[in-house]
């Protein structure tokens, strides 16, 4: 056999080698990606993990429209009330929107990047902790009283009478107050390596500059 069809050969077997380690690399990464962007639910069990799949395809099919479109979802009702809560997003609701359906969120979160707008997670809120989970494994977080303003900023304030008038920090006239609440995200539209329940996501952390 001649040097040439011998180094031939020799780099078609290394191509061969290369080209499966590369297949096995990748399904390895899928598989990381995988566990990583379902967090503790793989824990759930079978039936419980497929149940909060088909809810959260419900609410991706139902909130597609807004997905890059926050004009649209603004059109639609939703109004700021924070702006960039450090690895969570900006909070837009829809006072409107009342009761728990997994394709009507009350409260829409973002992230920014410039000019464009991304649509990250749903958030529901509670005056206290729901006796029956409204999802599958559902966890939940906590936000405190707080006086809110038309511009998105919030001073934690533990009554309404102490809410100043306009915003401490920006001068914006005032929106709302609310007492303590329990919360509910739903990360429905950007993985969450702590679980799609989590309250917080180390994977916006690049968004909370805008």
């Amino acid at each position: 056999m001649s040097t040439m069809k011998k180094k031939g050969i020799a780099s078609l077997c290394a191509g061969v080698l290369v080209a499966i380690a590369l297949a096995a690399f990748t399904a390895g990464a899928r598989a990381d990606h995988m566990q990583m962007a379902t967090g503790g639910e793989m824990a759930m069990g079978g039936a419980t993990s497929q149940q909060l799949a088909a809810k959260i395809a419900l609410a991706r099919v139902a909130t597609a429209k807004y997905a890059t479109d926050l004009t649209r979802a603004k059109r639609d009702g939703y109004g700021i009330i924070t702006q960039m809560i450090p690895d969570m997003g900006w909070h837009f609701m829809n006072p409107k929107v009342t009761g728990f359906d997994v394709r009507k969120p009350p409260i829409l979160l973002y992230g920014k990047r410039g000019s464009r707008w991304q649509l990250v997670a749903f958030e529901w809120v509670f005056p206290s902790k729901p006796k029956t989970a409204p999802l599958p494994g559902a966890t939940y977080g906590s936000f405190g009283a707080a006086c809110h303003y038309k511009d998105g900023t919030f001073t934690f304030t533990a009554s309404q009478d102490q809410c100043a008038a306009k915003s401490p920090k920006t001068g914006a006239a005032f929106g709302f107050w609310h007492p303590d609440l329990v919360t509910l995200h739903l990360w429905v539209w950007y993985p969450n390596p702590l679980g799609v329940f989590s309250g917080m996501n180390p994977l916006m952390h690049p968004f909370n500059n805008g």
